[in-house]
């Protein structure tokens, strides 16, 4: 394993902040892997997932079994890390403007296709690297203009190269589940069965410019920009989510380390027996499919259905009790399917997200993520 820390902007003077990388395998060998944990710096259940995916990889670099070179950010934002207001820890948005963290990265596409016009050529490999250098070039010319931005600049920078990217999150309470691009679906399917996701969420465009979509979207749309020309999907990237906030223990990171790990064997970054993928939990479904269950009232919530549990339109999903009057109502579900995340706390106001139901048939527009 080889360390390095990357310096950040500092956040005041004397304050200075760093990413730490881990590098496994022979430096630039292929594929590369990139994997980073709790870009939402409160979202736990990926760090002690990425220290046991550490754990098994430096034994795996022992044995000499790594073929390709896989990237580690095992904590990938030091700045939410940091903030805590009045004993609770704020890691998903920045404190000094309000913007989530995994949000706002730069659309690289339309300068780097200016980059690369005339110089594709007809062999496919030789237009990834073109393309990879056209992507990296146009992150360089981005102009930071505060702490977070030239933290993302780094992440980002670390991430284009790879030819899979794992970004590592988790909801508030939920099962297992995943976002990718609609192109990636049949690369990490076998991903998706070895973790047992219960939703597996496809979109070209989410909105707000998330991380993973920053990796993987140029390639889509750099390929139909130029339809004439070989343009390999140069970049998977996919935000895993490691079931709930307080799913935090030793036995479910291991399990989802060995599942990162054997995914790896099937794509021959690490050298092995093929393992054994097991049947799909889900099939994959838009995201435009995904709805939300939003409170009806102003009250205590009571759940009524768990997490993973399949619905039909109309079911309860939860009480919603007025503490002054007693008046109950429900929320309902807006569609069959399955309920994949629900809120953790247990008071809403009106028109408050409580869960989210993966559907199957797509009737949101624009935005399609959660704040």
């Amino acid at each position: 394993m080889r360390s390095e820390q990357i310096p950040l902007s500092p956040l005041a003077p004397g304050v200075g902040l760093s990413l730490l990388v881990q590098r496994f395998g022979q430096p630039r060998a292929r594929p590369q892997v990139y994997v980073q944990a709790s870009l939402h710096a409160d979202e736990i259940p990926g760090m002690i997932t990425a220290h046991h995916l550490r754990e098994r990889l430096s034994r795996l670099e022992a044995e000499g079994r790594i073929k390709g070179e896989i990237v580690l950010v095992p904590s990938a934002n030091p700045i939410g890390l940091a903030q805590k207001v009045l004993g609770d820890h704020i890691g998903r948005f920045n404190l000094a403007d309000g913007v989530n963290f995994n949000r706002g990265y730069p659309d690289l596409t339309p300068k780097a296709a200016e980059r690369i016009e005339g110089r594709l050529t007809g062999e496919g490999e030789a237009n990834v690297r073109l393309i990879r250098e056209a992507l990296q070039a146009e992150l360089e010319a981005w102009e930071t203009s505060n702490p977070a931005e030239v933290m993302k600049k780094a992440l980002l920078r670390l991430a284009l190269d790879a030819d899979i990217v794992l970004d590592l999150h988790c909801d508030s309470e939920a099962v297992a589940h995943l976002y990718t691009h609609t192109r990636s679906a049949d690369e990490f399917a076998p991903l998706s069965a070895l973790l047992g996701a219960h939703a597996y969420l496809l979109a070209d465009v989410s909105g707000d410019e998330p991380f993973d979509e920053a990796c993987s979207r140029p390639w889509a749309e750099l390929a139909d920009r130029f339809p004439d020309k070989p343009i390999p999907f140069g970049c998977h990237s996919t935000t895993l989510e490691f079931r709930g906030e307080r799913d935090v223990s030793h036995e479910l990171a291991q399990a989802d380390a060995a599942a990162l790990v054997d995914y790896m064997i099937l794509r021959g970054v690490v050298a092995g027996d093929a393992p054994t993928v097991p049947k799909a939990l889900c099939q994959p479904t838009e995201l435009a499919a995904s709805e939300p269950v939003t409170s009806p009232a102003s009250g205590i919530v009571v759940f009524r259905a768990d997490v993973g549990a399949r619905v039909r339109a109309g079911d309860p999903i939860a009480d919603v009790v007025d503490p002054h009057t007693g008046a109950t109502v429900q929320a309902k579900a807006p569609c069959d399917g399955v309920m994949f995340a629900r809120l953790s706390q247990r008071f809403a106001i009106e028109g408050q997200r409580l869960a989210k139901v993966a559907g199957f048939t797509a009737r949101l527009t624009g935005k399609l993520l959660s704040a």
